[in-house]
């Protein structure tokens, strides 16, 4: 299988697929505290099978292609990924999201692996547009927006039920000629 290698020495991107399901599940336990914080996403994995059926649900979407779920590797150990959440080839849009455990952060592994999501898709799939949501308390999850060069497009108030609260959801985009801009 194929991995494209980060700029962290000993980093690489890769699918993340149904038979990783136990390599997965170790890892949502280190990442399920920094993660929950922020979405809901990592509870899905609470047991082998759950998670099994979470990695499954990205095979799935992958297969339709509108969404697709890769892992981030350091030194053989899945320590985070990126996704495209939302893939949607007839109306040229996609939407990205990432996760990371504590021990890997401040490595510039999100931002390597959305940067290699980021191009596949406004480059060499052709959409247009490409979208990163992100709670206006998730500072890191911005950074990565600000960092890859997306444009804050605005926030949208109260949209986002978590932990029994209405949170308040930045919406970040990057458009493929701004993306091909600073690569020519």
């Amino acid at each position: 299988m194929f991995a494209v290698p980060l700029t962290a020495p000993g980093s690489e991107l890769r699918p993340l697929e149904p038979h990783h399901a136990v390599e997965y599940l170790a890892h949502i336990g280190r990442a399920r505290e920094n993660v929950d914080r922020f979405v809901p996403w990592a509870a899905g994995a609470a047991d082998l099978d759950s998670a099994r059926a979470q990695l499954q649900a990205y095979a799935d979407k992958q297969a339709a292609d509108t969404g697709r779920l890769f892992g981030i590797w350091l030194d053989g150990t899945l320590v985070g990924g990126v996704m495209f959440v939302g893939f949607d080839t007839s109306l040229g849009n996609c939407e990205l999201g990432c996760w990371l455990e504590p021990a890997a952060q401040g490595r510039g592994l999100v931002t390597g692996g959305v940067r290699v999501l980021l191009e596949y898709a406004l480059v060499e799939r052709g959409l247009s547009r490409a979208e990163w949501y992100c709670g206006t308390d998730n500072a890191r999850s911005r950074a990565v927006a600000q960092r890859v060069g997306m444009t804050l497009e605005g926030v949208q108030r109260s949209s986002f039920p978590h932990g029994g609260v209405r949170r308040d959801m930045e919406v970040w985009a990057v458009l493929a000629d701004e993306w091909a801009a600073p690569q020519a």
